[in-house]
């Protein structure tokens, strides 16, 4: 996640104006990954124990200090409506808008990620899948806009690879989001201790990196290229 930051803002004087405050929010976006990812590693560190007694298998342990996944949240929390205003501002669509899907998906994205927490926290299988429930209503509404409602600006893109590249970013979000709701389910399938935990962290980081780090690299190659397309359209004769 780092060195994505380093690489995005490394770039910003290789694209056009019009592009260059969608890669700063994908930099700013792995930044803040990165910190959370840390503070998340620490928390981990301090929560459980990794032992093999005379060389044998390795055992994991709770130490009884608390895992704090709250770091998650908070990262979600600022990242999630980011990713996607990154995206709309990316695909350059008219300010009205802009303006208008930004916030439409910023706000529900919050509120998705602001209604997973309570059911994270919970033992309770049923209050568990009561919050899953709830947080799916605005995440069924992003995907959708994602998956359908995009499509017309998409296919309004400057150049075949813009409107390709666009595509694979909106697909890519849909197809990484899916994954957070299935591994959100992972304890509620009987699943509890050290070991529900580890596949949970991990289903989370891999769909992180996803959501994060490859969806960055998208947004800079659709700034990259839809950058060559208007600077080689002021090249061309009138």
């Amino acid at each position: 996640m780092g060195s994505a930051t380093i690489f995005f803002w490394l770039q910003l004087p290789n694209v056009t104006k019009n592009y260059r405050t969608a890669l700063t929010i994908t930099g700013i976006v792995t930044l803040i990954a990165t910190y959370h990812y840390i503070r998340i590693f620490n928390s981990w560190s301090e929560a459980f124990t990794v032992s093999s007694k005379d060389g044998g298998d390795y055992t994991v342990q709770l130490t009884g200090a608390p895992f704090n996944d709250g770091y998650r949240y908070v990262d979600w929390l600022l990242t999630v409506p980011l990713l996607l205003i990154e995206l709309i501002l990316v695909m350059k669509l008219p300010q009205a808008e802009t303006v208008s899907l930004s916030w439409k998906l910023g706000l529900a994205s919050a509120l998705m990620v602001a209604l997973g927490y309570p059911g994270e926290i919970q033992e309770d299988l049923s209050v568990r899948w009561f919050w899953w429930c709830l947080s799916m209503i605005p995440f069924c509404y992003v995907v959708f806009t994602l998956a359908v409602g995009l499509a017309e600006a998409t296919s309004k893109q400057p150049s075949p690879a813009a409107a390709s590249l666009a595509s694979a970013a909106r697909y890519l979000t849909v197809l990484s989001w899916c994954t957070y709701p299935f591994v959100y389910m992972v304890k509620s399938v009987g699943l509890a201790g050290p070991a529900a935990t580890m596949y949970e962290q991990v289903g989370y980081s891999l769909a992180d990196v996803l959501a994060k780090a490859v969806f960055g690299v998208l947004i800079w190659a659709i700034a990259a290229e839809k950058s060559a397309v208007e600077e080689g359209g002021k090249l061309l004769p009138n």
